[in-house]
């Protein structure tokens, strides 16, 4: 076997990549064609149509045929969909590796975008505070991801003072923080926001592809990837989540541990706002709800075990990417969205089997060999 191949196969993540090549090869070849305008760069960076003249000598706008999957328009929605869930997996993984989990990630989202969002409205072109819009990024910055790190940190903190099972804790969270958005806002929409804000977010790169959220992305998995793989830190996150009594006679602080990844998975949420705000120019007591069967199942796909111990971050971005495929070809397909939710159930369970067989194979493998 050829060297490369062979180190690809050694590769932790080399099944999530055969899965999304498979994955994008079937969409590609059964998502049939679509006829879309054709467009072209103007001087100034923005987008314009293009016109050619047909056989009557008349200027009609000019179309091409394009793979509905393998095109750059959808490919480019496909990595900023993506990087807003893999963003928030991130820090879900480091929750799931030390043992817990967070059913609370979309209140946290909801609650962070609503405050950030209404904080930004009030320095808007609108709003009584206009003329210091630059003042009014920075608090609104402030507020959304101060929000999500304070929810995170209450998460750990009633976990660890109550010893109570995270399920319960994050899933009353869940219904308070998402009750809090609702009543902040009157279940209004809030918006008009300050355009420096918005410009920066919806930056874009090459065709279409959203630069800033894709970027965040890439710097949120960099981070969890050095914390996991090579801090002192991570480690003691694996050892939690592996063995807590044993963690906790070799010396480690197990209650500073689970404090501290709540903390970051509060804020990967509030990250994960923060862009939503920017791109969407809109925030609703509504966002954000679902995202915590999404994200846990990206973790989930992405290799962290629920019984803790094991994950990185780079799997789970890669287990975000195949969930976001999956959702985009039922819409590829023209299959009905009410399946979509089932499709993605289906696959957290498949995976959590499948984890559960690994476990209990290595344990096989353990015995024999002791034996």
């Amino acid at each position: 076997m050829p060297l490369s191949v062979r180190s690809l196969l050694r590769f932790q993540e080399s099944g999530l990549l055969l899965v999304i090549l498979a994955l994008g090869s079937l969409l590609t070849a059964f998502s049939g064609t679509v006829r879309t305008p054709l467009f072209e760069r103007t001087p100034e960076g923005g987008r314009q149509r293009v016109f050619v003249t047909n056989a009557a000598g008349e200027r009609v706008p000019a179309f091409v045929e394009k793979n509905k999957f393998l095109n750059a328009q959808n490919l480019a929605q496909l990595a900023k969909d993506t990087s807003f869930t893999a963003i928030m997996a991130v820090g879900m993984a480091l929750v799931i590796i030390a043992g817990g989990i967070d059913l609370s990630v979309g209140s946290i989202y909801a609650l962070a975008s609503v405050l950030g969002a209404l904080v930004l409205n009030h320095y808007g072109a609108d709003g009584p505070g206009a003329a210091s819009p630059g003042l009014g990024i920075l608090l609104g910055v402030a507020a959304c991801l101060g929000t999500a790190a304070l929810c995170g940190l209450l998460n750990g903190g009633l976990i660890v003072a109550l010893r109570v099972h995270p399920f319960i804790i994050t899933l009353g969270a869940m219904a308070i923080l998402r009750g809090i958005a609702f009543v902040a806002t009157k279940g209004q929409s809030v918006g008009s926001f300050p355009a420096a804000f918005r410009d920066f977010v919806r930056r874009e790169a090459g065709d279409g592809l959203s630069f800033v959220p894709l970027l965040a992305m890439v710097l949120v998995t960099a981070a969890g990837w050095i914390f996991l793989a090579r801090l002192a830190a991570g480690r003691r996150v694996y050892a939690v989540g592996g063995n807590e009594l044993a963690a906790r006679f070799s010396g480690i602080r197990v209650e500073r541990v689970k404090l501290g990844v709540y903390l970051l998975s509060g804020l990967a949420a509030g990250v994960a706002a923060l862009l939503s705000l920017g791109y969407y120019g809109a925030a609703t007591s509504g966002d954000g709800q679902g995202y915590e069967l999404n994200v846990i199942a990206a973790a989930v796909v992405g290799g962290a075990s629920l019984s803790g111990g094991r994950g990185s971050a780079l799997g789970v971005v890669l287990g975000a990417l195949i969930i976001q495929m999956i959702a985009s070809g039922i819409v590829i397909l023209g299959i009905d969205q009410n399946y979509s939710q089932i499709i993605i159930g289906t696959v957290v369970i498949a995976a959590v089997v499948l984890d559960n067989l690994n476990t209990w194979l290595a344990r096989r493998r353990l015995a024999a060999r002791a034996g």
